[in-house]
């Protein structure tokens, strides 16, 4: 009988491009295909390291001119709702959550090209055309739902989160609302409804993305009790987040490497 070995995935660096969320500065990225046998084990395996998914890919920033892009997640059981929050939740009560496979719809696209023309009109996204937009929704070889909010008085489709299921958390790929009603705060409801998705699941955590100091665009989530960064080679409560903004990368890109954890793999610490 022929035994092969697994395949180990491949990865590669990005070339430097001007930083979307800090002026001045450029970032890189360090990414991997999402491909072949076992995509589920490697996607939960480099979420749990600051990894993100974007279609077929996974990704995790490498920039040699800062260290200020930390990947974000709550943990549920340290979660407390601060007042403004419980209004949040009260004033979107009325709004249905639906779950359903991941699927693109003419009415989630509308609200996507409303949400980016009001919010992201200069974004790395602000161009996409709905089969682009498809494939962002669709184009996912693991476990994802599309979690619609609609308005049950109208039925109008008023926010939409793309969320993996992973085998530790919920992990918010992306998510977009109605811009006009700025008074609902609709980006901070989907991330409390989504606590309350994975507390009633069983799972302990949810993956926001990055959170990246000096950001405005980021300022919103260390608004959430219980957050923690990847730091350092591991999960850090905010409280105790060392300031390593401004300090250049160290490791070499082939160290970055040799550092992730593959499934199956001896965990790896950090120096």
């Amino acid at each position: 009988m022929r035994h092969t070995l697994p395949i180990a995935p491949q990865f590669y660096v990005t070339a430097p491009q001007p930083c979307p969320y800090l002026e001045g500065r450029m970032e890189r990225k360090l990414f991997t295909a999402l491909q072949g046998d076992g995509v589920e084990q490697l996607n939960n395996s480099l979420s749990q390291q600051g990894f993100r998914r974007s279609q077929n890919v996974l990704y995790r920033p490498s920039c040699s001119e800062c260290s200020a892009c930390l990947s974000a997640r709550i943990n549920v059981a340290e979660f407390t709702p601060s007042r403004s929050q419980k209004r949040t939740s009260k004033r979107n009560a009325h709004l249905v959550r639906r779950a359903t496979s991941p699927w693109a719809t003419e009415d989630q696209y509308q609200l996507f090209r409303d949400y980016l023309d009001s919010r992201h009109a200069d974004g790395g996204m602000a161009d996409m055309d709905v089969f682009e937009y498809a494939a962002m929704i669709e184009e996912t070889p693991v476990r994802s739902r599309v979690v619609e909010y609609t308005n049950p008085e109208d039925n109008a489709l008023t926010a939409v989160s793309l969320t993996d299921v992973l085998e530790d958390g919920l992990s918010m790929v992306y998510s977009f609302y109605n811009p006009n009603l700025p008074q609902n705060s609709l980006g901070t409801y989907m991330i409390l409804d989504h606590i309350d998705i994975a507390r009633d699941a069983g799972l302990p955590y949810v993956y926001l993305g990055y959170w990246v100091k000096g950001s405005p665009k980021m300022g919103y989530k260390v608004k959430f009790s219980g957050l923690e960064v990847y730091q350092g080679g591991k999960w850090t409560a905010m409280s105790e987040v060392q300031d390593t903004a401004d300090i250049p990368a160290t490791d070499t890109i082939s160290e970055q490497v040799a550092n992730i954890q593959l499934p199956q793999q001896p965990v790896h610490r950090g120096r």
